[in-house]
């Protein structure tokens, strides 16, 4: 019998994104699942029931008979779903204790993709960096919007307009996104990362490194918490910089705490009028003091944007790449038309939560 597989519609406030694509559909299939998807769970992203169902794909509502549910963000209501079924999704149960509770009450075996080990076999199962990716391009987008002036040098009957200053702050996925897409665009780019390793990175996308001193280089290529020191110098050094830039991009993340703040309000106010800041962190808290999640002001003449659910802005290609995410993790398991868990492999030992030790595989689902 065919492990029944079923694709939620979305229900978190601005969210347009979906867990499977008609393409993964076909490879869901292929690999013994009998796939249900719930109407309309791709209309936002541009992928009509008519589409999935031309890919094999049943348009069903019903929830509790499904053995895996897929999603992009954690279902409302938890409590609908099989005993002991399967969940895959950005579920962050630790930011949620009712949530926590509801999946451990089902007694489910969740797979929060936040979780997934950062390692070179994982990539093709990242869906962290393939959303960074799109956030870091919306961001950019709107930061040329907001701004009141061109990013690209121009020479016109009036006169030589010169290029935007853009300094992005943070060179992980979303930063790195951001400073290739500035680029593009004209500007002359900088990018700051505390970790040092990030400056060939900055380089090879065309943007100059901004060295202030301080290195927080950690392990695993995510940066370790500074001193007051550090912190201290490296705020003192910043604002100065920052009274020359046009537009700020602020893309800095430590997975599973909210994020550092880096540009701070006296900062802020020391930019020249006319500036523009837009924080992509703003849904863990943002890197500027200024900043208030989904909303946009002006502060001092500078304006503040915190723009949220910026991976959605782009739900076609963010759908396309996290459902092709998805299906790669998914393929750990589900294979010959059942579900098998080997939790001697670290992608589903340090994934599953809550974590399991490693005691071999258990018998098909």
């Amino acid at each position: 019998m065919a492990v029944d597989v079923l694709v939620l519609k979305e229900t978190a406030s601005g969210e347009r994104r979906v867990s499977a694509t008609p393409e993964t559909v076909k490879k869901l299939r292929a690999a013994g699942a009998e796939v249900r998807v719930q109407a309309g769970a791709g209309s936002a992203a541009g992928f009509t029931d008519a589409a999935y169902a031309e890919a094999g794909a049943r348009i069903d509502d019903a929830i509790g008979d499904a053995a895996l549910v897929l999603c992009v963000q954690a279902p409302a209501r938890i409590e609908s779903l099989k005993p002991g079924a399967v969940l895959v999704g950005m579920l962050h149960p630790q930011a949620d204790a009712a949530r926590a509770a509801a999946l451990q009450a089902r007694q489910l075996t969740a797979f929060p993709l936040e979780r997934l080990p950062r390692t070179t076999r994982a990539q093709a199962m990242d869906v962290l960096s393939s959303q960074a990716g799109m956030a870091g391009y919306k961001a950019t987008l709107i930061a040329a919007q907001l701004a009141p002036r061109f990013f690209p040098m121009l020479t016109t009957a009036a006169g030589t307009i010169r290029p935007s200053k853009v300094l992005v702050v943070g060179a992980g996925v979303a930063g790195l996104q951001a400073i290739a897409t500035a680029r593009r665009l004209g500007a002359q780019v900088e990018g700051f990362d505390v970790r040092p390793e990030t400056r060939e990175q900055i380089e090879s996308l065309g943007g100059k490194f901004l060295d202030l001193g301080v290195s927080a280089a950690g392990e695993g290529g995510y940066a370790r918490q500074l001193t007051d020191e550090e912190r201290a110098e490296q705020q003192q050094r910043l604002a100065e910089h920052l009274k020359g830039i046009d537009v700020v991009i602020c893309t800095a993340a430590v997975p599973g705490r909210p994020a550092p703040k880096i540009v701070t309000a006296a900062m802020v106010a020391g930019m020249k009028p006319g500036s523009v800041i837009v924080d992509l962190a703003a849904e863990t808290g943002g890197n500027c003091e200024a900043t208030q999640p989904g909303e946009t002001i002006g502060v001092g003449g500078v304006t503040v944007a915190g723009p949220l659910d910026l991976a959605s802005m782009g739900a076609v290609h963010a759908s396309e790449m996290y459902a092709r995410n998805v299906l790669n993790f998914v393929a750990l398991f589900l294979k010959d038309g059942a579900l098998a868990f080997d939790w001697n492999d670290e992608l589903l030992a340090k994934t599953v939560w809550p974590e399991r030790p490693a005691t071999g595989e258990i018998p098909p689902v």
